[in-house]
């Protein structure tokens, strides 16, 4: 622990409400702007990537928690050609989108970025998003759904490298399909994915060069870098792990856990109780217990002025063997500039 560059990008707020469930935030909308603002602001202050989720339903709530939302790739397009540097990952579901049309997206995306798109990988769990387009099976369960994952980004790779390809499988059937032109990057995009589950893990570590962790505390997360190590050495490859961190800086800590207070007074119960209806999350009795349980915010915090922030991101990193974060902020705008000009540069001094 505690060496080589650690990597810092940032979680774009392509759906509205961003990563803190509460009506007490700055308001985020979900729109092109703010997440192009964001962007171009990542690379001024030298992050080094930005990366969109794929979201299709909303939580409710009083504030309709992600109920508007940018579609990733398209959207990952506009901001790829409005940048030069930063790495350029949009987010598709295997229970949604054809492979072949997946490597062909993602291989324009690299040619529109010049060489820094990557694919982010969602497996699927959540029933109410995909059921209402017509797309859940509910005979494909947990372990079936990482099933047709390894088929489907088989297709895309092999698409990515091979003049043709045959594949004969359980879930997709892809005869002399071709695919060109082969992507910019090598030996091809980034690919990335988040598994928390046994069988998730074992997936996201052997597919992806990188692996999205969490947990509720930070020993949980700890516990689930070193997991994934070790399937990584098992199938002796290297793999990185990120983890989400949300910041909060203020002139003072005390101004600083002032606002984390006020964005936690004002959590939208109804939206955090869909959000755990969306994730197969069982209600308690008192539902309204159970919401204030979860929390508003979606991520762990680092609060206080940039130097408590520095420091306690410099913990975080350590304690859970990180080899980077991708950080969400309730006001991008601030957050991304008190990181780019207080935070970042010592980050970079301490593990240069």
């Amino acid at each position: 622990m505690g060496k080589g560059y650690k990597d810092i990008g940032v979680f774009l707020p392509v759906a509205n409400g961003g990563w803190i469930i509460s009506k007490n935030t700055p308001r985020l909308d979900g729109m092109y702007k703010q997440n192009l603002d964001a962007a171009l602001i990542a690379e001024e202050e030298g992050l080094d990537f930005v990366m969109s989720m794929g979201k299709w339903r909303g939580f409710g709530g009083e504030t309709n928690h992600w109920g508007t939302s940018m579609e990733s790739v398209t959207m990952m397009a506009g901001i790829a050609q409005a940048t030069n540097r930063v790495k350029i990952w949009a987010t598709m579901h295997t229970l949604l989108h054809n492979p072949v049309v997946v490597a062909k997206m993602i291989t324009t995306l690299d040619y529109i970025s010049n060489g820094r798109a990557g694919l982010n990988v969602v497996a699927g769990a959540y029933r109410g998003e995909f059921a209402q387009m017509g797309e859940w099976d509910d005979a494909i369960g947990h372990d079936g759904r990482y099933a047709l994952a390894e088929e489907w980004l088989t297709v895309i790779k092999r698409l990515w490298s091979e003049p043709r390809v045959d594949f004969q499988g359980k879930f997709f059937n892809i005869s002399d399909c071709v695919s060109d032109p082969k992507p910019m990057s090598r030996p091809r995009p980034d690919i990335i994915c988040a598994g928390m589950s046994p069988r998730g893990f074992e997936f996201s570590v052997r597919e992806s060069d990188a692996v999205f962790i969490g947990g509720r505390s930070w020993d949980e997360i700890r516990d689930a870098a070193k997991r994934a190590r070790e399937v990584a050495e098992r199938m002796e490859k290297t793999i990185k792990i990120y983890c989400m961190l949300n910041v909060v800086c203020a002139d003072s800590d005390a101004e600083a856990e002032k606002i984390v207070k006020h964005y936690q007074e004002g959590i939208d119960e109804g939206a955090v109780l869909g959000m755990m209806e969306s994730w197969g999350i069982p209600k308690d009795k008192d539902t309204s217990m159970a919401a204030r349980r979860i929390g508003a915010f979606m991520n762990q915090v680092a609060a206080g002025t940039p130097e408590t922030c520095h420091e306690k991101m410099h913990q975080f990193i350590e304690h859970c063997d990180l080899d980077g974060l991708m950080l969400t902020f309730a006001d991008y705008i601030q957050g991304l500039r008190a990181v780019g000009k207080g935070i970042l540069p010592k980050l970079r001094k301490t593990y240069a």
